[in-house]
């Protein structure tokens, strides 16, 4: 129960940052002074930066916040959403996966099968999901499917209590 109301105030706490961002006016240092320091920063060739706030593994969002050339906000993104799950296609390359969804909560290499697995808990509406995708040997996708949260189904997870 404890782990439930920090996850909610965690999510509170999200929405409240958010808030205080506008596009166009916020600069890399008012993001960080919102959600601190990113675990990931990545320098286009056009000079613009996207700071990654993954919330995995037990969150449901991953958030991409794009400061322009200019040094302003242009974009807040959750990328834990259909139209990026949409952008994972059998043989890309596993090293594009983080830059399109963020930090997996979880990965699970299946060595007899010489294939691994990435999850990404995410919430469809008021349902707990994981899009899972599989790669093989070779770093290749091979595969990628949504399901309803295992823990939910099994008892085992924060909102089954």
């Amino acid at each position: 129960m404890a782990l439930l109301a920090s996850l909610l105030a965690l999510f509170g706490c999200d929405a409240q940052r958010i808030a205080k961002l506008e596009e166009g006016v916020a600069t890399e240092a008012d993001v960080r002074k919102q959600f601190g320091d990113p675990v990931d920063v990545v320098t286009a060739k056009d000079g613009s930066r996207t700071l990654e706030y993954p919330r995995q593994p037990e969150g449901w969002t991953n958030y991409f916040i794009t400061i322009g050339p200019d040094g302003k906000m242009s974009a807040l993104r959750q990328v834990l959403s259909a139209p990026y799950f949409a952008r994972i296609q059998p043989g890309m390359d596993k090293a594009e996966l983080p830059r399109i969804l963020g930090r997996p909560a979880k990965v699970q290499r299946y060595a007899l099968k010489r294939e691994e697995v990435w999850d990404w808990r995410y919430q469809e509406g008021r349902i707990n999901k994981v899009f899972s995708v599989t790669v093989d040997d070779g770093g290749k996708v091979v595969a990628a499917a949504s399901t309803d949260d295992p823990r939910d189904t099994t008892g085992g997870g924060p909102s089954s209590k």
